[in-house]
């Protein structure tokens, strides 16, 4: 774990040398989040496993901008990445056959498991971001607890607010977007 917080410091800091370490210290856990988002995907998805990891690391460390804290922020990025690739590919799809009625994805956490069509990922898409421009906070914690699997206790680390403060931001989040997502519908 501290070693993953070094080399992500030292990538920060300009040392691409430190990308080939850093892939075999991250990829169980990076394959575990994409396996989860994969879950809710259509069955037969044009992205496996191994390739979402893939794009997603190669985003990630070509990433300029980011002051990666520790393990916990670089995995929520991470999910962050992956939900991005995921929402790219539904969107493509949609354009290239509207109305197809491919499986992909649902917000409803009791059935996180069902598949569901590529409009209700987009739709889930744009319920976060609406969500994001009221509340940035709380989106963040959807896109960590929900896309990238992190516990309440790696959510608050983190973001640097208290575990508390993340439960009520859960619970406000989905019922905002189980309100707008009925809506949608």
């Amino acid at each position: 774990m501290a070693e993953i917080t070094l080399l992500l410091r030292e990538l920060r800091e300009g040392d691409t040398g430190v990308v080939d370490r850093l892939m075999p210290l991250v990829y169980e856990t990076l394959q575990a989040i994409a396996r989860r988002q994969l879950r809710r995907e259509r069955r037969y998805h044009t992205l496996d496993t191994t390739a979402l990891v893939h794009e997603a690391y190669l985003k990630l460390v070509d990433q300029k901008r980011v002051e990666w804290q520790n393990r916990a922020h670089f995995f929520a990025i991470a999910a962050q990445a992956m939900r991005r690739i995921l929402i790219n590919y539904a969107r493509k799809r949609l354009a290239e056959k509207r109305g197809g009625g491919q499986p992909l994805a649902t917000f409803n956490e009791q059935s996180m498991l069902r598949e569901t069509r590529a409009e209700e990922l987009l739709a889930l898409d744009e319920a976060l971001a609406a969500l994001a421009h009221m509340h940035e906070r709380q989106a963040r914690v959807v896109e960590y607890r929900f896309f990238g699997g992190l516990t309440h206790e790696e959510i608050a680390h983190v973001l640097g607010v208290s575990v508390p403060t993340v439960r009520r931001d859960w619970r406000l989040a989905r019922a905002y977007l189980t309100r707008e997502l009925r809506r949608g519908m």
